[in-house]
């Protein structure tokens, strides 16, 4: 089926059950009525579509308004950038705050920009300089800015479960905090998880379906049925791989987890994937190959080894060499050769380049990292609306 076009976003949607003509007023589509969206696994094929859904019909926005704004604000001459303009006003006079207790670039950026083009005001929190660094729980923090008035929290944080406990938390939960209730006369405010530990990052998740979807010219449906997704490097550290195990199988792919034992252990077959170990056995059933960087942080270090400006690859016992790991699972020209002649390689960044990847393989046309980058924003966008104008329970 051929991809959708701009022009056909706002009727199929509709369609779809999703919203109307975006503004002030526009509905939530009946298929969703989460406040949160704190992980991809549970979620119904049906509700993952609503949110692909939306997001395509933002990706079509998106693409008209920098067909209109680039020529008036003189980008082919100059190179530079407008204003960020909202293509929405569904979320004017909404407050959305990022709470960043890990670092990150693409993530936090991607949805500034995407309560922005919502129309809503972003406020930026690190943990650097945050109270936080004073010993302050991440529960109290985000209590805290949610009584300020603040529509939704956006959070990522070093410990899986964070977020679901930011949710009991401000929900008054008698095992979180007992002395706490929230004001019914008060709309709850939405807490989405930007990446929690090794739990699960499910707006990257959904980006890569997207990508994936796009890149087979299935937007019109978002069934992946039929196609093989592989996930190579450290899956076992990985929350990307749960959310993309979790979204990609409910929409019917078929996922291979890939890489030493270490790091693809058999014990993932329980998230409904399948393990292999040996990433050239498998390249000639690809139809994708999303790879994952070795997480040298969220492995055991030895005082001293690690260099800097570096990842830290002589600190870290996860893998016998850098050297070897390239030798057997290194995604490089050769190997991209042995895929399906359509296949795709995709990475959820950042890229250490000429360990996981070689820069010949990520700058070439079969590389979709920047596409994915380019899709993150408007399926941040698409979570947003819907948990923030979730029907209340």
């Amino acid at each position: 089926m051929p991809a959708r076009t701009s022009s056909s976003t706002v009727a199929d949607v509709n369609a779809a059950g999703g919203p109307g003509p975006l503004g002030a007023g526009s509905l939530t589509s009946a298929a969703w009525r989460h406040a949160h969206l704190l992980q991809l696994g549970g979620l119904s094929d049906a509700e993952l579509r609503t949110v692909l859904f939306r997001a395509r019909q933002y990706a079509g926005l998106l693409r008209e308004a920098d067909r209109v704004v680039r020529p008036m604000i003189g980008v082919e001459q100059t190179g530079s950038v407008g204003p960020l303009e909202a293509v929405s006003s569904e979320l004017r006079g909404r407050v959305i705050a990022n709470l960043f207790f890990e670092d990150s670039t693409r993530t936090r950026v991607s949805f500034t920009v995407a309560a922005r083009r919502l129309g809503a005001e972003v406020i930026d929190l690190t943990s650097v300089g945050s109270s936080v660094s004073k010993g302050e729980t991440v529960g109290d923090t985000a209590a805290n800015v949610s009584a300020m008035g603040v529509d939704g929290l956006v959070i990522r944080h070093r410990s899986s479960g964070a977020c679901h406990l930011v949710v009991r938390t401000l929900a008054g939960d008698s095992e979180a905090m007992p002395e706490r209730r929230r004001d019914p006369g008060r709309r709850i405010c939405s807490v989405i998880n930007a990446g929690d530990g090794r739990h699960e990052h499910p707006t990257q998740g959904l980006l890569d379906i997207f990508t994936l979807a796009e890149s087979f010219e299935r937007l019109g449906t978002f069934d992946l049925s039929g196609l093989t997704v592989g996930i190579v490097g450290d899956v076992g550290s990985s929350r990307v791989a749960r959310s993309d195990i979790a979204g990609m199988t409910a929409l019917g792919a078929r996922v291979i987890c890939i890489g030493p034992p270490a790091l693809a252990p058999r014990s993932l077959t329980a998230l409904g994937c399948e393990v292999s170990h040996d990433l050239d056995a498998v390249l000639p059933e690809l139809d994708a190959l999303n790879v994952l960087r070795i997480q040298f942080e969220r492995h055991e270090v030895k005082p001293g080894e690690a260099k800097e400006n570096q990842p830290r690859t002589a600190s870290s016992n996860i893998i016998a060499s850098v050297r070897e790991y390239a030798e057997l699972y290194a995604v490089n020209a050769p190997r991209v050769q042995r895929m399906r002649p359509h296949a795709i390689v995709m990475h959820p960044g950042p890229i250490n380049r000429g360990v996981e990847l070689t820069a010949e393989v990520a700058d070439s046309r079969r590389s979709m990292v920047l596409r994915q980058v380019t899709h993150g924003v408007a399926v941040r966008m698409a979570v947003m609306s819907l948990c923030l104008n979730a029907p209340v329970s």
